[in-house]
């Protein structure tokens, strides 16, 4: 069984795929506590179901791209059996993890998005560096920023690596929007000609109160 924050139809927000229709999967609890999470609601809120009810619903929203987040998906030892499932479904999967886990676990047809958590998070210490020898072109990083100190971190880790990263693999640096204003963090962007994508969290654009959620509980 997987402990089941809540699932909701949206548009998703970051990464390559923002602006998608998309069913998201949200699994409750996490290993972190991350100063700026938008999502503590999801640590203790949960109800129970099966892989195989999850993909049965997930099937009923008919959207092609499901989204699986948290919280923290790698801490549930059943979420792994769930991405390949929809997978052989003819879903296309993405998994958001916080970085600080082995993300080998999951089926590499998945779209891994993997946070590297920098020193303003407070959980700089958690970043599981072994993950960023396995990640492919078929897989995103990103580095959520809200100040001038994590943007240098973020330069550091990425000059460090330059030679491990796939050259094609996304790389995305996401303002906390309550702390860095974008166009400030688009200004050192264009400043050191990195080449890295400016990540804007989409759904609080669309819906700066809150998405309007609806959450299947009792299918």
């Amino acid at each position: 069984m997987l402990r089941v924050n809540e699932i909701y139809i949206s548009i998703q927000g970051e990464s390559t795929f923002a602006g998608f229709p998309c069913v998201l999967i949200r699994l409750a609890g996490c290993n972190l506590n991350c100063c700026y999470c938008d999502t503590r609601y999801a640590k203790d809120s949960y109800f129970e179901k099966s892989v195989e009810d999850l993909v049965s619903m997930v099937c009923r929203f008919g959207r092609r791209i499901v989204e699986i987040t948290g919280g923290e998906p790698l801490i549930q030892n059943e979420t792994p059996l769930l991405v390949s499932s929809l997978l052989d479904k003819g879903f296309l999967v993405l998994v958001e993890t916080n970085g600080s886990l082995d993300i080998t676990r999951l089926d590499p047809r998945a779209h891994r998005i993997v946070d590297i958590k920098c020193p303003g998070s407070g959980e700089s210490q958690r970043n599981r560096w072994e993950n960023l020898y396995v990640l492919s072109e078929n897989d995103q990083l990103k580095f959520v920023i809200q100040n001038r100190e994590d943007y240098e971190f973020a330069k550091l880790i990425l000059h460090k690596y330059k030679n491990i990263l796939h050259p094609d693999m996304p790389i995305h640096f996401s303002p906390v929007m309550d702390n860095l204003e974008p166009r400030i963090l688009a200004q050192w962007i264009l400043k050191d000609n990195l080449f890295v994508r400016l990540n804007l969290q989409l759904h609080k654009v669309i819906w700066p109160k809150g998405e309007p959620k609806k959450t299947y509980q009792k299918w």
